[in-house]
């Protein structure tokens, strides 16, 4: 939001300054098991609060990899952030430093820091937001998110950021890009490793050395410090701090990025494969269709949901209820693939940086509302996700695919006070795929 703003106005300089991620205490991997356990009942709720209070104990943003610290990554990537401030926890010393610096870049004063670590001594005008960002600039946060195996919630976010700076790019913009861009990274869910952990075994200045020099990014963009998004990059390590977490581009983790576009007779979705199996890639299954996230959590407590399945979360688009994250779904349906179950998730809402091992055909457009093709999936209709041929269908004959009316909600929100109060908003916005913007 505070980058698109910025870019909208774009006539001010701009320095955007992260608060850095919370120290890390219970593992991620511990914590998920902790919820995995919660979702079958085998521990209380005295128990997954102790966990969730180990895991989210401080100040900073969480320690997985999702949205929140994915900006950092892409902010880092566009030049938009005083070089190595996105991973430096709240507390130290050097996250003053690097605050009080952003204020000093912003306002054209000179450096205090040494120009070894990446920042410019002299003086030099920051220049306007709009000035910086341009083509160049959206495609290597792109690059970034895609060789780090970053949040979902960027096809959308920087759909709009993009727009923000008039500039068009849409799923396929990414499916080509992922084709041509080596994952570098496995942090928390796509690997075991924290952020902490990704920025000790050398973090954002090892990724961008590793995509600069493998000309994977544009290195002559402007940056809001002399030395441009390669000053980011003085500080990488001579060789990886760990190779379970970073890697370099000529011996990667995969050859390319860890998203993907699936498109077919469900229409067009995105799936996050980093953290999937290989052998989870294609999942063929019977549809069991859920119009909400508490109906499917309903089934799952009720013992429903006994086979392989992929389970259809419908009508959580932007015109239907602004597009909500879907994260309390991770938990049982990672209980029924660990069973041995072949599950996958098809929905038109989000899932964020809780996309993991389960493989879910996310951000699904044309949305339900209003007649999308996941309206017209019913319990028992096969349903095909394929991340390898990047196809998403529905295994009915097409005579009656056509004659089958639309669903409608099964039961439709109760009337609040912030559901009527963004009514226009959510009548307005635009489809996933175009960032879901209501006022571009």
């Amino acid at each position: 939001g505070l980058v698109s703003c910025s870019l909208k106005f774009g006539y001010l300089p701009t320095v955007f300054v992260p608060a850095g991620p919370m120290t890390s205490d219970l593992s991620n991997s511990a914590k998920g098991k902790v919820r995995e356990l919660a979702a079958q009942g085998l521990v209380g709720r005295d128990e997954l609060l102790q966990a969730e209070s180990a895991a989210y104990h401080g100040m900073g943003t969480c320690t997985f990899y999702g949205t929140a610290n994915s900006n950092q990554m892409l902010l880092e990537a566009m030049g938009l952030h005083v070089p190595g401030t996105a991973f430096v926890n709240p507390g130290q010393a050097l996250r003053e430093e690097l605050t009080r610096e952003a204020m000093r870049t912003v306002l054209g004063q000179s450096s205090a820091l040494d120009a070894d670590h990446g920042v410019g001594v002299p003086a030099q005008a920051c220049p306007p937001i709009g000035q910086m960002v341009d083509e160049r600039s959206i495609v290597n946060a792109m690059v970034a998110l895609l060789a780090t195996g970053g949040s979902t919630n960027h096809l959308i976010h920087w759909v709009a950021v993009a727009r923000s700076a008039g500039i068009f790019i849409d799923w396929t913009d990414f499916d080509d890009l992922s084709a041509a861009v080596p994952l570098l990274a496995r942090v928390y869910p796509n690997g075991d490793a924290d952020v902490n952990q990704f920025q000790a075994a050398g973090g954002p200045p090892w990724i961008l050395r590793e995509l600069l020099d493998a000309g994977l990014m544009h290195a002559d963009v402007l940056s809001v410090n002399a030395g441009g998004i390669r000053a980011g990059a003085k500080a990488a390590p001579a060789v990886s701090g760990d190779e379970g977490v970073v890697r370099t581009a000529a011996a990667p983790f995969s050859p390319t990025g860890g998203l993907r576009l699936l498109q077919g007779r469900l229409g067009r979705a995105v799936i996050k494969v980093s953290a999937v199996p290989d052998d989870r890639h294609v999942v063929e299954a019977p549809a069991r269709v859920f119009d909400s996230q508490e109906a499917l959590l309903a089934a799952f407590d009720a013992g429903e949901l006994q086979g392989d399945l992929v389970a259809v979360v419908r009508f959580q688009g932007p015109r239907a209820n602004g597009m909500p994250e879907l994260h309390k779904l991770t938990p049982p349906l990672a209980v029924l693939q660990g069973k041995g179950l072949r599950v996958a998730l098809v929905t038109d809402g989000r899932m964020s940086g809780a996309s993991g091992k389960v493989p879910a055909a996310i951000h699904v457009t044309p949305e339900a509302l209003g007649g999308g093709p996941l309206a017209r999936v019913r319990d028992g209709d096969i349903v095909r996700v394929d991340a390898d041929g990047g196809t998403l269908d529905v295994l009915v004959g097409a005579e009656e695919w056509e004659a089958r009316a639309p669903a409608q909600p099964s039961a439709p929100p109760a009337h609040t006070f912030g559901r009527d109060l963004f009514h226009n908003f959510r009548q307005n916005a635009a489809g996933a795929e175009q960032g879901a913007c209501t006022w571009l």
